[in-house]
């Protein structure tokens, strides 16, 4: 390299002139270098991608509104769920043969197949948890719902986190539960107040033996009233019992779960009157 020559040309000179075979050879090899490293790396993220997607919980979506579908999904997607849409229970049960949800949503009036004749069919094989869509007027179709296996139910109109908090329970309900884990003491035993026993590990609830099949929210409620027998629980003391501190919901939503729970008491019981009313203040379990 001669006087004035700089480090750049010179190594442009060699490069060009000297060793022209060379530099074409490593530019083809630079470029295959980088269109393999290229590939790898979206094979990559392709894979963990899908990886990501198989470990999140897939929920079905059953309804003959093609709005409520649209907005369900992307609240629930915003979460990081994935979905499946489906606008009635006959295609819903179709799909669920090759693709099984981990949970399933479903509104109760649809044309072909109705929400009802779909879970009907749904239990004869399988236990997938489901959250039924429903309306103002169909409270005896809620009652009959879950005495067919429902888990739990809402009525339209209904916010987005509330179903997605709703989804949340559910499905902790259903996770599978790790046989190392050390459970809690309030967890360990089941609760017996009288004639009534309820086993928060298995999420079952009896009177005179009889199994009462409740919601997890109205579960939640109960257990919060039977811990403690003649103990007054406010309303807002219930909605801290019953749902995160993320969901909001009107306190004489509380009064509609004790209605309902009531209801379903009487079903075993023409005489229970456990749950009582001190208007003004709250609820309490009578004590035994």
């Amino acid at each position: 390299m001669g006087r004035g020559t700089s480090l750049d040309e010179a190594f442009s000179r060699n490069t060009v002139t000297l060793q022209p075979s060379l530099h074409c050879s490593l530019s083809v090899f630079e470029a295959h270098f980088m269109r393999r490293i290229t590939g790898l790396a979206a094979v990559s993220a392709t894979y963990v991608t899908v990886s990501e997607s198989r470990l999140m919980p897939t929920i079905a979506l059953v309804d003959d509104d093609r709005n409520i579908l649209t907005s369900v999904s992307i609240a629930l997607e915003a979460e990081g769920y994935r979905i499946m849409t489906y606008t009635d229970g006959a295609s819903a049960l179709d799909g669920f043969r090759t693709s099984p949800p981990d949970l399933a949503i479903l509104d109760i009036k649809m044309p072909r197949m109705d929400g009802m004749e779909t879970l009907r069919r749904l239990r004869q094989k399988s236990d997938l948890p489901v959250i039924f869509l429903t309306s103002k007027d169909e409270e005896i179709d809620e009652l009959f719902g879950l005495k067919m296996g429902a888990d739990d139910f809402i009525r339209k109109p209904f916010s987005q986190r509330l179903l997605v908090e709703r989804v949340k329970a559910v499905l902790r309900r259903a996770a599978p539960k790790d046989p190392t884990a050390v459970p809690k003491e309030t967890d360990a035993k089941a609760l017996d107040r009288g004639l009534l026993r309820m086993d928060p590990e298995r999420h079952t609830c009896t009177w005179k033996n009889e199994p009462v099949t409740l919601t997890v929210t109205e579960f939640l409620i109960l257990q919060a009233l039977a811990t403690r027998p003649g103990v007054v629980k406010s309303r807002n003391a219930l909605m801290d019992a019953a749902y995160d501190d993320q969901v909001y919901v009107d306190d004489r939503t509380i009064d509609s779960h004790i209605k309902r729970l009531r209801k379903k008491f009487k079903v075993v019981d023409d005489e229970f009157e456990m749950i009582e009313t001190l208007y003004g203040v709250g609820y309490r379990f009578k004590e035994t």
